[in-house]
């Protein structure tokens, strides 16, 4: 059996091929890719006969891919969504898995479509209308890597993200810190902005990681978070207002 996996995240990469391999060695990964544009080009030109897909890419969701052509192949989805998406899955017939991929699901869904052969017989624009609707689903935990095993953080344990040295690193409220797979510009889209804040280009904070602000030269605010980040955390002139909306829990 010929799998293609689109997903970004390296370590979450490493985790599928590791279970599948482990698993499933009939499976054949026939390729792994990172983008919707990669995925479109790919499958122009090749098939596989099941495909695992992350819904985050790294330039887009992976339901562009079905706007520039259409999709045979069967799909389980792989996500990060929760509550209200996991509905829209459901009622779709779609396959899925939640991240971090928990071994015995992954063998279960594998299980029902080599039984069953299903997740073909979806309405992808409906599943897609039902993931955005209202109800606002973010992100509640992201995937680290602890030596040569795969963990997750819930995301009510952050206190902020923020890149050094061209990563991106987590810092938890309680001091520890990982390196995460995602950049800064993505992670921005999959938390929720009541919670999360841009503060910098290379920063985003939590609410209850803000220990203090005071106004600085020009017209800037200067942030002070918990647990202290060593850089200086400067709020730009043009952003002041939204941010004090933010912190007065204006949308």
């Amino acid at each position: 059996m010929k799998v293609l996996i689109v997903e970004d995240e390296q370590l979450a990469q490493e985790e599928l091929v590791r279970l599948i391999s482990k698993n499933f060695p009939q499976m054949i990964i026939v390729e792994i890719i990172d983008s919707v544009k990669k995925s479109v080009d790919w499958l122009l030109n090749n098939s596989a006969d099941l495909i695992f897909m992350d819904i985050h890419l790294s330039d887009g969701i992976s339901f562009d891919i079905f706007n520039s052509l259409e999709v045979r192949i069967p799909i389980i989805f792989i996500t990060a969504y929760e509550r209200y998406a996991i509905q829209a899955f459901e009622v779709n017939g779609v396959g899925y898995l939640l991240k971090p991929i928990d071994e015995q699901k992954l063998i279960s869904a594998v299980d029902r479509f080599e039984k069953n052969k299903q997740f073909t017989n979806y309405n992808m624009s409906e599943l897609l209308n039902q993931l955005r609707n209202p109800g606002n689903v973010y992100k509640s935990r992201i995937a680290i890597k602890l030596g040569d095993k795969l963990s997750f953080v819930n995301i009510v344990d952050v206190a902020y993200f923020y890149v050094e040295d061209r990563l991106t690193f987590l810092m938890q409220k309680n001091g520890k810190r990982h390196i995460v797979d995602y950049k800064i510009e993505t992670l921005e889209s999959m938390l929720d902005p009541m919670n999360f804040f841009r503060l910098t280009r290379g920063c985003i904070a939590s609410i209850s990681s803000i220990d203090k602000v005071s106004k600085y030269f020009n017209s800037r605010l200067k942030v002070i978070l918990n647990p202290m980040f060593e850089k200086e955390v400067l709020i730009s002139r043009i952003k002041v207002q939204e941010f004090v909306n933010w912190l007065d829990g204006q949308s």
